[in-house]
């Protein structure tokens, strides 16, 4: 049995030590994406506007909704849309949206997946050049008013 033991951990010790060894993928804390998405709540609610706004881990997950008092049923969807949109295409909304206008032949885009919004509103969340996920504001009278609440989300957690 000992012999057992220690035969085990002899094989076993060289894989324990490279796994820790390994790299982490970069991710997005839920502290940081709390943060921003508070702060693009309160950057709206500063300028009169009730929106919702939903933070997306790169992959497409769903991390935080926060849905400010009086916002819209719809913003709730339309914010995790954007945000699902930006992190699953690497690029705001707002582009994304002119990208397809201009070139009529990528109109297909729209129908990849159901979760896509292609309307402004959406940006990717990257830290050290690294996507880490999306953020998504709905419910402003524009998306470049979404837009800059998302924004202002993003620099408050020194996102790129």
């Amino acid at each position: 049995m000992i012999r057992t033991l220690t035969l085990a951990a002899a094989i076993l010790t060289p894989v324990a030590a490279f796994a820790q060894d390994l790299p982490t993928a970069p991710y997005l804390p839920l502290s940081m994406a709390t943060q921003a998405a508070q702060t693009a709540v309160e950057a709206c609610s500063a300028e009169g506007y009730n929106v919702s706004v939903a933070i997306v881990a790169r992959s497409g997950v769903t991390k935080v909704i926060l849905r400010a008092d009086n916002a819209g049923p719809h913003t709730v969807g339309s914010s995790t849309g954007k945000a699902f949109t930006s992190a699953s295409m690497g690029r705001d909304t707002t582009g994304l949206a002119g990208f397809i206008g201009e070139k009529p032949e990528n109109g297909g885009l729209r129908d990849m997946d159901s979760r896509l919004v292609i309307q402004a509103g959406g940006l990717p969340i990257k830290i050290g050049g690294a996507l880490v996920g999306g953020i998504g504001v709905g419910g402003a009278p524009s998306g470049a008013i979404d837009e800059t609440c998302a924004r202002a989300g993003l620099d408050a957690i020194g996102a790129e």
